[in-house]
């Protein structure tokens, strides 16, 4: 879809896709002129941000709304497709048209609609304190693809609530297919998980944990084994795995290395 002129000593793409490109960013998110207050906001703030990124296997990007484009690219190569960060940074969002399947593309866009359209139904002062998640799949050089999650959460606001900028955490998905697309609000047990059938959203109670389950899932990620569990905490094996098994039924896992990363990303524990 984009003409290579990589080596031509210009952009790495032209962007006569702008019209595509634009599908990414709704009109009622558009940001314009900016005030001197709202661009205080920004003092020195990614170098917190590059901190971060240097102790997290994670892929960080910070969203510019107002340039349309990535502010802001880890470095990470499981993530980055062949790229260099600053290779990414280039291509913006014309990166998700080269590495994103055609029907994850679509969904792309969808989740993008859907998403600003939920976060114009909350009150402003509310709307840094959501988190939007979806999965989809990522085709590297080699055309095998990764399942990839996205979190993404606004960092700054304009003072009439749009979001300018947003800060956006890719991981390995523990899930088996794309989409899975859900918003929770920091400190609630609420969320939001949209239904792509029934194009609506569906409000949701967020799983809980037991004191035990907890308990157990935190022996194991100290890299405790069954009989190291149960004797730590006066329990046999058989409690153990009774216990564990209820817990994966629970959260919809296979194993205990999927309960850890359910447990983890959820913030279960």
């Amino acid at each position: 879809m984009l003409k290579n002129t990589n080596g031509c000593g210009g952009r790495l793409y032209n962007w006569n896709y702008m019209e595509e490109i634009n599908k990414f960013f709704s009109e009622k998110n558009t940001v314009h002129n900016l005030s001197q207050n709202e661009l205080m906001q920004t003092f020195n703030y990614l170098e917190p941000i590059k901190a971060f990124a240097r102790i997290t296997y994670k892929s960080i990007y910070v969203i510019d709304y107002q340039k349309k484009t990535f502010e802001y690219v880890s470095d990470n190569p499981l993530f980055l497709c062949g790229h260099s960060p600053d290779e990414v940074k280039e291509l913006g969002y014309a990166f998700y048209f080269k590495h994103v399947k055609e029907e994850d593309l679509e969904l792309l866009i969808t989740i993008n609609e859907i998403g600003f359209n939920f976060y114009e139904s909350i009150p402003i002062e509310e709307r840094k304190q959501h988190t939007i998640s979806y999965d989809f799949h990522l085709v590297k050089k080699n055309k095998k693809s990764i399942l990839v999650n996205h979190k993404l959460t606004p960092l700054f606001l304009t003072e009439d609530g749009k979001i300018w900028k947003a800060i956006c955490i890719v991981s390995l998905s523990q899930n088996n297919s794309s989409g899975n697309i859900q918003i929770f609000k920091d400190g609630s047990d609420t969320i939001w998980k949209f239904n792509l059938s029934e194009n609506e959203w569906i409000k949701k109670t967020k799983i809980k944990l037991t004191d035990r389950e907890i308990e157990i899932l935190l022996l194991y990620a100290q890299g405790l084994t069954i009989n190291d569990i149960a004797e730590k905490i006066y329990l046999t094996a058989d409690t153990i795995k009774f216990h564990r098994r209820k817990l994966f039924d629970k959260i919809g896992v296979q194993n205990i290395t999927e309960a850890l990363s359910y447990a983890t990303n959820n913030k279960l524990i």
